[in-house]
């Protein structure tokens, strides 16, 4: 019953935390309750990962993508940065929208960067 809310635990697969070491310093889990509710604010069923900070929380059938888990990973560095993130997120995310927050195409440059500078070879 907890784990349908709060998802359960899961270790990064070696090979990516070889690959992106900074991956180890979030905490991550797959499925519970924040990526429907991610999704709810979008429209949709669900997303594929969703940040509460220092915890990321990945749909259930979301891929362990590098891309996606260092685009979360960049949310918990502005988590990090600044307390009010969150408010700043969302009030940026009501007045343009998903794709046009800063926040976003932050974590979208930041993810495209750091797989280009090392991209995973399994």
């Amino acid at each position: 019953m907890i784990a349908a809310l709060v998802g359960r635990p899961i270790t990064l697969p070696r090979a990516l935390v070889d690959a992106y070491p900074e991956l180890a310093s979030a905490s991550w889990r797959r499925g519970g309750v924040p990526p429907r509710v991610g999704g709810w604010c979008l429209g949709r069923s669900t997303v594929s990962g969703i940040t509460l900070g220092r915890t990321v929380w990945l749909a259930p059938a979301a891929p362990l993508d590098p891309a996606l888990l260092l685009h979360e990973l960049r949310h918990v560095h502005q988590f990090e940065a600044d307390r009010l993130f969150m408010l700043r997120y969302v009030w940026r995310s009501l007045r343009g929208g998903y794709v046009d927050n800063p926040y976003e195409a932050d974590a979208r440059d930041f993810a495209a960067r750091r797989v280009a500078d090392a991209p995973l070879t399994v």
